[in-house]
């Protein structure tokens, strides 16, 4: 098993790839991670068209919800956003906090930082920024942020609890976030949780849907809800690459299962040093 260095790398090196491919590429593909199944445009993303604030070209077709629609952005808002890619969901944000709110970028991919600076020049924002950094150590001072986003990333971060604790820091006490992540439900086929290019793109750095809400409690948050929940149904040409006939017969007649939920939470912090 991977440290979690060499986790971080593979992960870079591949989203590396992802922002020099093409939109089209990306699109065409499994959670933007190279090719993928005939039977399936994309296995998890929704679609953003429509949403005030979307750009194609920022649209790399790596999320897995829509988790700015939920978060309950208000004009003036400061809202981070964790895993920025291209600046997709930067972008929607930005509509909803209009010029008098901030947005900033956190991915720690230097290629899709100079993806999503040069896409909010050509917009000609100047109230959106990326900054290069790590998510379990992120380039913010604390308690700066009145919203929180991120877009299936927290699932590829090592160390969620340390990346939990980061987002109840960086959140003013009376902030909050929303979320969309992948979550499991039992225990997936060793080779599908192994396999590096599930891991850099799609489920395989996922962990137990109880254990993720229950990281999300021990970090602090408050009210937490999931605003939506949809199964991630892979597909057999997929899961051809990865198992046996047999093993992925037993795989789809098991309890084992891949879910995408946005989830919603609050700082709710009134204690000692805290408000």
């Amino acid at each position: 098993m991977e440290n979690t260095d060499q986790i971080k790398e593979m992960v870079r090196q591949k989203y590396s790839e992802i922002a020099l491919q093409s939109t089209a590429e990306n699109a065409a593909s499994c959670c933007g991670s190279g090719g993928c199944s005939t039977e399936v445009y994309n296995i998890m993303t929704d679609s953003y068209e429509g949403l005030e604030g979307y750009n194609p070209e920022a649209d790399l077709s790596l999320g897995c919800g829509l988790p700015t629609q939920f978060a309950k952005i208000k004009k003036g808002d400061t809202v981070i956003d964790l895993g920025s890619g291209a600046g997709n969901d930067c972008f929607i944000a930005r509509a909803e906090t209009g010029e008098t709110g901030k947005v900033v970028g956190i991915d720690f991919t230097p290629a899709m930082i100079e993806k999503a600076r040069e896409n909010a020049e050509k917009l000609g924002f100047n109230n959106v920024e990326f900054r290069q950094g790590d998510i379990e150590k992120m380039p913010v001072g604390g308690g700066v942020a009145d919203v929180v986003v991120s877009n299936c990333v927290l699932n590829l971060v090592p160390d969620k609890k340390s990346a939990f604790a980061e987002m109840y820091r960086v959140l003013k006490s009376d902030g909050h976030f929303s979320i969309s992540d992948i979550v499991l439900v039992g225990e997936l086929p060793e080779r599908i949780r192994n396999a590096a290019e599930m891991y850099a793109g799609c489920v395989s750095g996922a962990i137990q849907k109880d254990e993720y809400l229950d990281l999300l409690r021990q970090a602090g948050f408050k009210n937490i809800a999931i605003q939506k929940e949809k199964p991630i149904i892979v597909p057999d040409d997929i899961l051809k690459n990865y198992l046996s006939d047999e093993e992925i017969t037993r795989f789809k007649s098991g309890s084992a299962s891949i879910s995408s939920i946005t989830v919603y939470g609050e700082k709710g912090c009134c204690g000692t040093g805290c408000c």
